[in-house]
This record gives C-alpha cells, sequence and structure tokens, in this order.
C-alpha cells in the first residue's frame, strides 16, 4: 500500500441547460489535463473536445497571464478544473457594434 494520500479534486463543465461537476481523487503530482480525462466528464457531453478546449481553474484560464497550461498545471488539494465552451461571438466586435449603434442612436 502505498503511504502517498490522493488529494480531491473538481472537474466542471456545464452548457446553458446542463452542467456536471465530477469530484474526483487523484495522485499528488496530477495535472489540470490528466483529472480532466480521468474524470470520464466528456462522457456526458457527446461532442466535447477536452484536447482543443481551454480548461482554467476558479475563472483563470490556465496559460494565460503566468500560469502553466493544463497539461503541466499541477493540482492542488480542493482545485476545481473548469472546461470552457468556445465563445461564439468576440467579445471586441460586440462592443464595437453596440458602440457603433449608440453613436447612430445619438445622431
Amino acid at each position: 500500500m502505498s503511504d502517498i494520500e490522493p488529494i480531491q479534486v473538481e472537474v466542471a463543465y456545464a452548457l446553458p441547460d446542463k452542467q456536471k461537476i465530477v469530484e474526483l481523487l487523484v495522485e499528488p503530482g496530477t495535472t489540470a489535463y490528466i483529472a480532466v480525462q480521468k474524470s470520464k466528464i466528456a462522457d456526458y457531453f457527446p461532442g466535447l473536445d477536452i484536447e482543443g478546449a481551454k480548461m482554467g481553474l476558479f475563472g483563470q484560464t490556465l496559460g494565460t497571464k503566468g500560469s502553466k497550461p493544463a497539461k503541466e498545471h499541477i493540482l492542488q488539494a480542493g482545485d476545481r478544473v473548469e472546461i470552457y465552451r468556445p465563445l461564439i461571438a468576440d467579445p471586441k466586435e460586440v462592443r464595437r457594434k453596440r458602440a457603433e449603434k449608440a453613436k447612430l442612436v445619438a445622431e
């Protein structure tokens, strides 16, 4: 029997009408990506491509702002890995269109 205590983490994914949070025990040193694989969350969401999906921890996208990407980020006990859906619209483009519309209304 191993003396290494597993840690508890969560993996979460949501669609507009359905969400799933999977709690699991993993070995210390497990990456976010491996936890997502082990959670088998893709079985609940046909079409979910975990290979290409962006992932984060508590709202902070992994692989940005100096954080390691999901395949390198080592989880700590209590971490929740979130799998993000692709954006439907570019936020910059939406703001630009809103500003143009407001400008036309003001004229």
